[in-house]
Protein backbone atom coordinates (compact mmCIF):
# COMPACT_ATOMS: atom_id res chain seq x y z
CA UNK A 1 0.00 0.00 0.00
CA UNK A 2 1.45 3.34 -1.04
CA UNK A 3 2.45 6.10 1.34
CA UNK A 4 2.24 9.67 -0.01
CA UNK A 5 4.62 12.09 1.70
CA UNK A 6 5.74 15.71 1.49
CA UNK A 7 8.35 17.13 -0.90
CA UNK A 8 10.47 19.70 0.91
CA UNK A 9 13.79 21.11 -0.23
CA UNK A 10 14.08 18.63 -3.07
CA UNK A 11 13.43 15.43 -1.11
CA UNK A 12 10.60 13.27 0.18
CA UNK A 13 10.05 13.78 3.87
CA UNK A 14 7.54 13.32 6.67
CA UNK A 15 4.81 10.76 7.01
CA UNK A 16 5.53 9.83 10.62
CA UNK A 17 2.66 11.84 12.08
CA UNK A 18 -1.04 12.09 11.23
CA UNK A 19 -2.20 10.40 8.04
CA UNK A 20 -5.35 10.19 5.95
CA UNK A 21 -6.71 7.47 3.71
CA UNK A 22 -6.52 7.55 -0.08
CA UNK A 23 -9.24 5.57 -1.88
CA UNK A 24 -9.74 3.91 -5.23
CA UNK A 25 -13.14 5.45 -6.09
CA UNK A 26 -13.99 2.60 -8.47
CA UNK A 27 -13.82 -0.05 -5.74
CA UNK A 28 -14.20 1.97 -2.56
CA UNK A 29 -11.06 0.32 -1.18
CA UNK A 30 -8.22 2.12 0.57
CA UNK A 31 -5.27 2.31 -1.83
CA UNK A 32 -2.81 4.21 0.36
CA UNK A 33 -2.19 6.72 3.08
CA UNK A 34 -1.22 10.38 2.81
CA UNK A 35 0.72 12.38 5.34
CA UNK A 36 -1.16 15.26 6.94
CA UNK A 37 1.31 18.04 7.62
CA UNK A 38 1.87 19.48 11.05
CA UNK A 39 2.54 23.18 11.58
CA UNK A 40 6.23 22.33 11.92
CA UNK A 41 6.28 20.55 8.55
CA UNK A 42 4.59 23.50 6.84
CA UNK A 43 7.16 25.77 8.45
CA UNK A 44 9.93 23.55 7.10
CA UNK A 45 8.54 23.81 3.57
CA UNK A 46 8.27 27.58 3.80
CA UNK A 47 11.79 27.78 5.23
CA UNK A 48 13.12 25.74 2.29
CA UNK A 49 11.36 28.13 -0.10
CA UNK A 50 12.70 31.18 1.72
CA UNK A 51 16.25 29.82 1.46
CA UNK A 52 15.92 29.02 -2.25
CA UNK A 53 14.22 32.26 -3.27
CA UNK A 54 17.16 34.73 -3.49
CA UNK A 55 19.18 32.68 -5.97
CA UNK A 56 16.12 31.86 -8.08
CA UNK A 57 15.00 35.50 -8.06
CA UNK A 58 18.43 36.47 -9.37
CA UNK A 59 18.48 33.77 -12.06
CA UNK A 60 18.24 35.26 -15.53
CA UNK A 61 14.98 35.13 -17.43
CA UNK A 62 16.75 32.95 -20.00
CA UNK A 63 17.73 30.43 -17.30
CA UNK A 64 14.19 30.33 -15.92
CA UNK A 65 12.73 29.80 -19.38
CA UNK A 66 15.16 26.98 -20.08
CA UNK A 67 14.05 25.14 -16.93
CA UNK A 68 10.41 25.63 -17.88
CA UNK A 69 10.99 24.26 -21.37
CA UNK A 70 12.65 21.16 -19.89
CA UNK A 71 9.83 20.73 -17.40
CA UNK A 72 7.31 20.93 -20.23
CA UNK A 73 9.11 18.23 -22.22
CA UNK A 74 9.32 15.95 -19.18
CA UNK A 75 5.62 16.43 -18.46
CA UNK A 76 4.78 15.46 -22.02
CA UNK A 77 6.96 12.36 -21.73
CA UNK A 78 5.29 11.33 -18.45
CA UNK A 79 1.73 12.39 -19.27
CA UNK A 80 0.37 8.83 -19.33
CA UNK A 81 1.92 8.09 -15.95
CA UNK A 82 0.46 11.29 -14.53
CA UNK A 83 -2.96 10.57 -16.01
CA UNK A 84 -2.92 7.07 -14.51
CA UNK A 85 -2.28 8.51 -11.05
CA UNK A 86 -5.17 10.92 -11.49
CA UNK A 87 -7.54 8.16 -12.64
CA UNK A 88 -6.55 5.88 -9.76
CA UNK A 89 -7.21 8.47 -7.05
CA UNK A 90 -9.83 10.79 -8.53
CA UNK A 91 -11.74 8.26 -10.64
CA UNK A 92 -11.97 10.16 -13.93
CA UNK A 93 -11.34 8.13 -17.05
CA UNK A 94 -7.85 8.05 -18.54
CA UNK A 95 -8.72 10.13 -21.61
CA UNK A 96 -10.23 12.83 -19.41
CA UNK A 97 -7.13 12.79 -17.20
CA UNK A 98 -4.93 13.18 -20.28
CA UNK A 99 -7.04 16.17 -21.30
CA UNK A 100 -6.50 17.69 -17.86
CA UNK A 101 -2.75 17.34 -18.22
CA UNK A 102 -2.85 18.87 -21.70
CA UNK A 103 -4.79 21.93 -20.53
CA UNK A 104 -2.39 22.42 -17.64
CA UNK A 105 0.57 22.21 -20.00
CA UNK A 106 -0.86 25.15 -21.94
CA UNK A 107 -0.07 27.32 -18.91
CA UNK A 108 3.45 25.89 -18.72
CA UNK A 109 3.91 26.78 -22.39
CA UNK A 110 2.60 30.30 -21.74
CA UNK A 111 5.03 30.68 -18.83
CA UNK A 112 7.92 29.67 -21.10
CA UNK A 113 7.51 33.12 -22.64
CA UNK A 114 8.45 34.84 -19.38
CA UNK A 115 11.24 36.94 -20.94
CA UNK A 116 8.57 38.63 -23.03
CA UNK A 117 5.89 38.64 -20.34
CA UNK A 118 8.08 40.57 -17.88
CA UNK A 119 9.14 43.30 -20.29
CA UNK A 120 8.72 46.68 -18.68
CA UNK A 121 8.43 50.18 -20.11
CA UNK A 122 11.21 52.73 -20.72
CA UNK A 123 11.13 56.49 -21.20
CA UNK A 124 14.38 58.15 -22.24
CA UNK A 125 15.15 61.74 -21.34
CA UNK A 126 12.24 62.50 -19.03
CA UNK A 127 14.51 65.29 -17.74
CA UNK A 128 18.09 66.31 -18.53
CA UNK A 129 20.07 63.05 -18.71
CA UNK A 130 17.31 61.38 -16.69
CA UNK A 131 15.52 58.16 -17.75
CA UNK A 132 12.55 56.40 -16.17
CA UNK A 133 11.57 52.77 -16.52
CA UNK A 134 9.28 50.21 -14.94
CA UNK A 135 10.14 46.70 -13.81
CA UNK A 136 8.21 43.85 -12.19
CA UNK A 137 9.81 41.69 -9.52
CA UNK A 138 8.77 38.48 -7.73
CA UNK A 139 7.03 38.54 -4.37
CA UNK A 140 9.03 35.84 -2.59
CA UNK A 141 7.36 32.69 -1.26
CA UNK A 142 3.86 32.07 -2.61
CA UNK A 143 1.45 29.20 -1.98
CA UNK A 144 -1.22 27.32 -3.90
CA UNK A 145 -4.11 25.44 -2.28
CA UNK A 146 -5.81 23.26 -4.86
CA UNK A 147 -8.91 21.01 -5.11
CA UNK A 148 -9.47 17.31 -5.76
CA UNK A 149 -11.17 17.62 -9.14
CA UNK A 150 -8.07 18.65 -11.12
CA UNK A 151 -4.99 17.50 -9.19
CA UNK A 152 -2.64 18.37 -12.07
CA UNK A 153 -4.33 21.14 -14.09
CA UNK A 154 -5.27 23.52 -11.29
CA UNK A 155 -1.80 23.49 -9.70
CA UNK A 156 -0.46 24.16 -13.21
CA UNK A 157 -2.71 27.22 -13.40
CA UNK A 158 -0.53 28.59 -10.60
CA UNK A 159 3.00 27.32 -10.16
CA UNK A 160 4.42 27.66 -13.71
CA UNK A 161 3.78 31.40 -13.77
CA UNK A 162 4.76 31.92 -10.13
CA UNK A 163 8.06 30.10 -10.66
CA UNK A 164 8.73 31.72 -14.03
CA UNK A 165 8.31 35.13 -12.38
CA UNK A 166 11.07 34.21 -9.89
CA UNK A 167 9.07 33.15 -6.84
CA UNK A 168 9.44 30.03 -4.70
CA UNK A 169 6.27 27.95 -4.44
CA UNK A 170 4.60 25.80 -1.78
CA UNK A 171 1.76 23.59 -3.05
CA UNK A 172 -0.92 22.14 -0.75
CA UNK A 173 -2.87 19.71 -2.96
CA UNK A 174 -6.07 17.92 -2.04
CA UNK A 175 -5.51 15.02 0.32
CA UNK A 176 -8.05 13.06 -1.78
CA UNK A 177 -5.71 12.61 -4.76
CA UNK A 178 -2.22 13.70 -3.70
CA UNK A 179 0.13 11.55 -5.80
CA UNK A 180 0.18 13.75 -8.92
CA UNK A 181 1.84 16.52 -6.93
CA UNK A 182 4.88 14.37 -6.12
CA UNK A 183 5.40 13.27 -9.71
CA UNK A 184 5.36 16.91 -10.80
CA UNK A 185 7.84 17.77 -8.03
CA UNK A 186 10.22 15.05 -9.23
CA UNK A 187 9.96 16.31 -12.81
CA UNK A 188 10.73 19.87 -11.70
CA UNK A 189 13.90 18.58 -10.05
CA UNK A 190 14.85 16.61 -13.15
CA UNK A 191 14.28 19.74 -15.25
CA UNK A 192 16.93 21.57 -13.23
CA UNK A 193 14.80 23.64 -10.88
CA UNK A 194 16.87 24.35 -7.76
CA UNK A 195 15.79 22.45 -4.67
CA UNK A 196 13.42 24.43 -2.49
CA UNK A 197 11.87 26.48 -5.29
CA UNK A 198 8.99 24.00 -5.52
CA UNK A 199 7.71 22.26 -2.40
CA UNK A 200 4.66 20.11 -1.60
CA UNK A 201 2.98 19.81 1.77
CA UNK A 202 0.20 17.25 1.94
CA UNK A 203 -2.47 17.95 4.48
CA UNK A 204 -5.78 19.25 5.67
CA UNK A 205 -7.03 22.40 7.42
CA UNK A 206 -3.96 22.50 9.68
CA UNK A 207 -1.72 23.01 6.66
CA UNK A 208 -4.12 25.48 5.03
CA UNK A 209 -4.34 27.64 8.14
CA UNK A 210 -0.59 27.71 8.65
CA UNK A 211 0.02 28.81 5.06
CA UNK A 212 -2.59 31.55 5.45
CA UNK A 213 -0.98 32.79 8.66
CA UNK A 214 2.72 32.28 7.94
CA UNK A 215 4.53 35.64 7.82
CA UNK A 216 6.90 34.53 5.05
CA UNK A 217 4.12 33.55 2.62
CA UNK A 218 3.44 36.63 0.50
CA UNK A 219 0.53 35.43 -1.64
CA UNK A 220 -1.97 32.56 -1.76
CA UNK A 221 -3.89 31.15 -4.73
CA UNK A 222 -6.91 28.94 -4.04
CA UNK A 223 -9.53 27.02 -5.98
CA UNK A 224 -12.43 25.28 -4.23
CA UNK A 225 -15.90 25.80 -2.85
CA UNK A 226 -17.29 29.25 -2.18
CA UNK A 227 -17.44 28.95 1.65
CA UNK A 228 -13.78 27.90 1.79
CA UNK A 229 -12.77 30.48 -0.83
CA UNK A 230 -14.35 33.20 1.32
CA UNK A 231 -12.52 31.85 4.38
CA UNK A 232 -9.18 31.71 2.55
CA UNK A 233 -9.62 35.24 1.23
CA UNK A 234 -10.64 36.75 4.56
CA UNK A 235 -7.98 34.91 6.57
CA UNK A 236 -5.17 35.49 4.09
CA UNK A 237 -5.85 39.18 3.58
CA UNK A 238 -6.19 39.66 7.35
CA UNK A 239 -2.58 38.44 7.54
CA UNK A 240 -1.43 40.90 4.89
CA UNK A 241 -1.27 38.54 1.91
CA UNK A 242 -2.35 38.85 -1.67
CA UNK A 243 -5.12 36.33 -2.25
CA UNK A 244 -6.90 35.07 -5.34
CA UNK A 245 -9.61 32.65 -4.23
CA UNK A 246 -11.82 30.99 -6.84
CA UNK A 247 -15.05 29.60 -5.46
CA UNK A 248 -18.02 27.57 -6.61
CA UNK A 249 -20.27 27.70 -9.64
CA UNK A 250 -23.69 26.98 -11.01
CA UNK A 251 -23.25 27.27 -14.75
CA UNK A 252 -26.25 27.75 -17.05
CA UNK A 253 -26.65 27.02 -20.75
CA UNK A 254 -29.32 29.24 -22.35
CA UNK A 255 -30.86 27.56 -25.41
CA UNK A 256 -32.75 29.85 -27.79
CA UNK A 257 -35.44 28.50 -30.15
CA UNK A 258 -33.25 28.91 -33.25
CA UNK A 259 -30.37 26.81 -31.87
CA UNK A 260 -29.18 23.56 -33.46
CA UNK A 261 -30.67 21.13 -30.93
CA UNK A 262 -28.40 18.26 -31.90
CA UNK A 263 -25.38 20.45 -31.16
CA UNK A 264 -27.04 21.58 -27.92
CA UNK A 265 -27.77 18.02 -26.79
CA UNK A 266 -24.22 16.88 -27.57
CA UNK A 267 -22.83 19.88 -25.70
CA UNK A 268 -25.12 19.55 -22.68
CA UNK A 269 -24.26 15.88 -22.18
CA UNK A 270 -20.53 16.43 -22.71
CA UNK A 271 -20.38 19.47 -20.43
CA UNK A 272 -22.73 18.06 -17.81
CA UNK A 273 -21.29 14.59 -17.33
CA UNK A 274 -17.61 14.84 -18.27
CA UNK A 275 -15.47 14.06 -15.22
CA UNK A 276 -18.73 12.94 -13.53
CA UNK A 277 -19.78 16.58 -13.30
CA UNK A 278 -16.95 17.35 -10.86
CA UNK A 279 -15.89 20.47 -12.75
CA UNK A 280 -16.31 24.09 -11.73
CA UNK A 281 -17.05 24.80 -15.40
CA UNK A 282 -19.55 21.96 -15.86
CA UNK A 283 -22.94 22.88 -17.29
CA UNK A 284 -25.38 21.89 -14.56
CA UNK A 285 -28.47 23.82 -15.73
CA UNK A 286 -30.00 23.99 -19.20
CA UNK A 287 -32.38 26.94 -19.61
CA UNK A 288 -34.64 25.83 -22.45
CA UNK A 289 -36.57 28.71 -24.00
CA UNK A 290 -40.08 27.69 -25.09
CA UNK A 291 -40.91 25.74 -27.23
CA UNK A 292 -37.68 23.70 -27.50
CA UNK A 293 -37.77 21.95 -24.09
CA UNK A 294 -39.56 18.71 -24.92
CA UNK A 295 -37.55 17.98 -28.07
CA UNK A 296 -34.27 18.87 -26.38
CA UNK A 297 -34.92 16.63 -23.38
CA UNK A 298 -35.61 13.68 -25.68
CA UNK A 299 -32.34 14.26 -27.53
CA UNK A 300 -30.45 14.48 -24.23
CA UNK A 301 -32.05 11.24 -22.99
CA UNK A 302 -31.02 9.43 -26.18
CA UNK A 303 -27.41 10.45 -25.71
CA UNK A 304 -27.29 9.72 -21.99
CA UNK A 305 -28.58 6.20 -22.62
CA UNK A 306 -25.49 5.48 -24.72
CA UNK A 307 -22.92 6.72 -22.17
CA UNK A 308 -20.56 4.06 -20.84
CA UNK A 309 -19.94 4.26 -17.10
CA UNK A 310 -17.00 2.35 -15.69
CA UNK A 311 -13.59 2.43 -13.98
CA UNK A 312 -11.16 5.09 -15.08
CA UNK A 313 -8.57 2.57 -16.21
CA UNK A 314 -11.00 0.83 -18.60
CA UNK A 315 -10.48 2.33 -22.09
CA UNK A 316 -14.15 1.75 -22.93
CA UNK A 317 -15.38 3.90 -20.03
CA UNK A 318 -16.56 7.45 -20.73
CA UNK A 319 -17.47 8.43 -17.17
CA UNK A 320 -16.04 7.20 -13.89
CA UNK A 321 -17.11 7.28 -10.24
CA UNK A 322 -17.23 10.24 -7.87
CA UNK A 323 -14.27 10.99 -5.64
CA UNK A 324 -15.55 9.88 -2.20
CA UNK A 325 -18.47 7.98 -0.72
CA UNK A 326 -19.62 11.03 1.25
CA UNK A 327 -19.62 13.18 -1.86
CA UNK A 328 -21.49 10.52 -3.85
CA UNK A 329 -24.14 10.31 -1.15
CA UNK A 330 -24.53 14.09 -1.03
CA UNK A 331 -24.93 14.32 -4.81
CA UNK A 332 -27.41 11.43 -4.87
CA UNK A 333 -29.53 13.12 -2.22
CA UNK A 334 -30.41 15.84 -4.72
CA UNK A 335 -32.32 13.36 -6.88
CA UNK A 336 -35.03 12.83 -4.27
CA UNK A 337 -34.90 16.50 -3.31
CA UNK A 338 -35.53 17.49 -6.92
CA UNK A 339 -38.64 15.34 -7.09
CA UNK A 340 -39.85 16.77 -3.78
CA UNK A 341 -39.41 20.27 -5.21
CA UNK A 342 -41.54 19.46 -8.24
CA UNK A 343 -39.02 18.28 -10.84
CA UNK A 344 -39.43 15.16 -12.98
CA UNK A 345 -36.64 12.57 -12.74
CA UNK A 346 -36.27 11.48 -16.38
CA UNK A 347 -32.90 9.71 -16.02
CA UNK A 348 -31.94 8.20 -12.65
CA UNK A 349 -28.18 7.77 -12.31
CA UNK A 350 -28.63 5.28 -9.49
CA UNK A 351 -30.00 2.85 -12.08
CA UNK A 352 -27.06 3.22 -14.49
CA UNK A 353 -25.51 -0.04 -15.66
CA UNK A 354 -21.75 -0.25 -15.10
CA UNK A 355 -19.14 -1.90 -17.28
CA UNK A 356 -18.89 -5.44 -16.07
CA UNK A 357 -22.49 -5.50 -14.91
CA UNK A 358 -24.49 -4.25 -11.97
CA UNK A 359 -26.25 -1.03 -11.13
CA UNK A 360 -24.49 2.03 -9.79
CA UNK A 361 -26.49 1.91 -6.57
CA UNK A 362 -25.48 -1.69 -5.86
CA UNK A 363 -21.82 -1.70 -6.90
CA UNK A 364 -18.85 -1.15 -4.59
CA UNK A 365 -17.16 2.15 -5.13
CA UNK A 366 -18.55 5.64 -5.32
CA UNK A 367 -20.88 5.34 -8.29
CA UNK A 368 -23.66 7.55 -9.58
CA UNK A 369 -24.47 7.57 -13.27
CA UNK A 370 -25.64 10.53 -15.36
CA UNK A 371 -28.90 12.00 -14.06
CA UNK A 372 -31.39 14.32 -15.75
CA UNK A 373 -34.07 16.30 -13.92
CA UNK A 374 -36.68 18.05 -16.10
CA UNK A 375 -39.09 20.87 -15.22
CA UNK A 376 -36.85 21.95 -12.35
CA UNK A 377 -38.45 25.00 -10.71
CA UNK A 378 -36.35 28.13 -11.05
CA UNK A 379 -35.09 29.15 -7.64
CA UNK A 380 -35.37 25.66 -6.13
CA UNK A 381 -32.44 24.19 -4.23
CA UNK A 382 -31.62 21.74 -7.01
CA UNK A 383 -31.49 24.67 -9.40
CA UNK A 384 -29.45 27.08 -7.28
CA UNK A 385 -27.09 24.99 -5.16
CA UNK A 386 -23.75 23.70 -6.40
CA UNK A 387 -24.23 19.93 -6.63
CA UNK A 388 -20.82 19.17 -8.21
CA UNK A 389 -21.82 15.85 -9.70
CA UNK A 390 -23.49 14.24 -12.72
CA UNK A 391 -26.88 15.92 -12.30
CA UNK A 392 -28.23 17.98 -15.22
CA UNK A 393 -31.25 20.18 -14.46
CA UNK A 394 -33.59 21.38 -17.19
CA UNK A 395 -35.33 24.66 -16.33
CA UNK A 396 -38.03 25.83 -18.76
CA UNK A 397 -38.21 29.60 -19.42
CA UNK A 398 -40.60 31.53 -21.67
CA UNK A 399 -38.11 33.97 -23.19
CA UNK A 400 -34.53 35.11 -23.65
CA UNK A 401 -35.12 37.90 -21.15
CA UNK A 402 -36.34 35.50 -18.47
CA UNK A 403 -33.34 33.23 -19.08
CA UNK A 404 -30.88 36.06 -18.57
CA UNK A 405 -32.76 37.15 -15.45
CA UNK A 406 -32.50 33.64 -13.99
CA UNK A 407 -28.75 33.58 -14.62
CA UNK A 408 -28.16 37.06 -13.22
CA UNK A 409 -30.23 36.38 -10.11
CA UNK A 410 -27.95 33.49 -9.16
CA UNK A 411 -25.33 33.58 -6.44
CA UNK A 412 -22.52 32.52 -8.75
CA UNK A 413 -20.99 34.05 -11.85
CA UNK A 414 -18.34 31.61 -13.03
CA UNK A 415 -19.24 30.41 -16.54
CA UNK A 416 -22.25 30.38 -18.83
CA UNK A 417 -23.14 29.64 -22.44
CA UNK A 418 -25.73 30.63 -25.00
CA UNK A 419 -26.66 28.46 -27.98
CA UNK A 420 -28.15 30.32 -30.91
CA UNK A 421 -27.66 31.05 -34.61
CA UNK A 422 -28.58 34.71 -34.07
CA UNK A 423 -25.44 36.85 -33.86
CA UNK A 424 -27.36 39.79 -32.46
CA UNK A 425 -28.77 37.70 -29.62
CA UNK A 426 -25.33 36.30 -28.83
CA UNK A 427 -23.82 39.80 -28.74
CA UNK A 428 -26.62 41.00 -26.49
CA UNK A 429 -26.12 37.99 -24.19
CA UNK A 430 -22.39 38.55 -23.72
CA UNK A 431 -23.10 42.17 -22.84
CA UNK A 432 -25.99 41.60 -20.42
CA UNK A 433 -25.08 38.44 -18.53
CA UNK A 434 -23.26 38.93 -15.20
CA UNK A 435 -20.76 36.11 -15.52
CA UNK A 436 -16.98 36.08 -15.90
CA UNK A 437 -16.54 33.53 -18.71
CA UNK A 438 -18.96 33.33 -21.64
CA UNK A 439 -19.43 30.64 -24.27
CA UNK A 440 -21.26 31.28 -27.54
CA UNK A 441 -22.15 27.85 -28.93
CA UNK A 442 -19.28 26.62 -26.69
CA UNK A 443 -20.44 24.77 -23.57
CA UNK A 444 -17.31 25.00 -21.39
CA UNK A 445 -15.68 28.36 -22.14
CA UNK A 446 -12.39 27.81 -20.30
CA UNK A 447 -10.01 30.47 -21.66
CA UNK A 448 -6.73 29.60 -23.30
CA UNK A 449 -3.70 30.08 -21.06
CA UNK A 450 -2.83 33.50 -22.49
CA UNK A 451 -6.19 34.80 -21.24
CA UNK A 452 -7.11 34.71 -17.56
CA UNK A 453 -9.55 32.34 -15.82
CA UNK A 454 -12.05 33.53 -13.23
CA UNK A 455 -15.65 34.38 -12.52
CA UNK A 456 -17.74 37.08 -10.89
CA UNK A 457 -19.82 37.37 -7.72
CA UNK A 458 -19.48 34.43 -5.29
CA UNK A 459 -17.23 32.58 -7.76
CA UNK A 460 -14.22 34.83 -7.08
CA UNK A 461 -12.77 36.57 -4.04
CA UNK A 462 -10.06 39.07 -4.88
CA UNK A 463 -9.70 41.11 -8.04
CA UNK A 464 -7.17 39.02 -9.98
CA UNK A 465 -7.91 35.95 -12.11
CA UNK A 466 -5.50 33.06 -12.63
CA UNK A 467 -2.95 32.57 -15.41
CA UNK A 468 -2.64 34.86 -18.43
CA UNK A 469 -1.49 38.44 -17.93
CA UNK A 470 -3.40 38.72 -14.65
CA UNK A 471 -1.46 35.74 -13.31
CA UNK A 472 1.84 37.45 -14.13
CA UNK A 473 0.59 40.58 -12.38
CA UNK A 474 -0.53 38.60 -9.30
CA UNK A 475 2.87 36.96 -8.77
CA UNK A 476 4.92 40.14 -9.24
CA UNK A 477 5.00 43.71 -7.95
CA UNK A 478 6.04 46.80 -9.82
CA UNK A 479 8.85 49.26 -9.39
CA UNK A 480 9.53 52.48 -11.26
CA UNK A 481 13.19 53.51 -11.48
CA UNK A 482 14.39 57.03 -12.26
CA UNK A 483 18.10 57.20 -13.14
CA UNK A 484 20.73 59.75 -14.09
CA UNK A 485 24.14 58.77 -15.53
CA UNK A 486 26.45 61.74 -16.04
CA UNK A 487 29.40 59.95 -17.66
CA UNK A 488 29.53 57.04 -20.12
CA UNK A 489 31.28 53.88 -18.99
CA UNK A 490 33.45 51.50 -20.99
CA UNK A 491 33.51 47.77 -20.40
CA UNK A 492 36.68 46.93 -22.31
CA UNK A 493 37.27 44.94 -25.48
CA UNK A 494 35.65 41.52 -25.95
CA UNK A 495 35.62 40.00 -29.42
CA UNK A 496 33.63 36.95 -28.38
CA UNK A 497 30.10 36.40 -29.68
CA UNK A 498 27.59 37.84 -27.19
CA UNK A 499 25.47 35.22 -25.42
CA UNK A 500 22.65 35.18 -22.91
CA UNK A 501 23.02 33.60 -19.53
Amino acid sequence: MKSVRHWIGGALTGGDGRTGEVFDPATGEVSGHVALASVEEVDAAVAAAVAAFPAWRDASLTKRAQVLFRFRELMVAHRDELAALISAEHGKVHSDALGEVARGLEVVEFACGIPHLLKGGFSEGVSTRVDSYSIRQPLGVVAGITPFNFPAMVPMWMFPIAIACGNAFVLKPSERDPSASLLMARLWQEAGLPDGVFNVVQGDKTAVDRLLEHPDVRAVSFVGSTPIARYVYETGTAHGKRVQALGGAKNHMLVLPDADLDLVADSAVSAGFGSAGERCMAISVVLAVDPVGDELVEKIKERVAKLVVGPGDDPKAEMGPLVTRAHRDKVASYLDLGVEEGAKLVVDGRESELLGGGKASEAPGFWLGPTVLDHVPAGSRVHTEEIFGPVLSIVRVPSYEEGVRVINDGEYGNGTAVFTNDGGAARRFQNEVEVGMIGINVPIPVPMAFYSFGGWKASLFGDTHVHGSEGVHFYTRGKVVTSRWLDPSHGGVNLGFPTNG
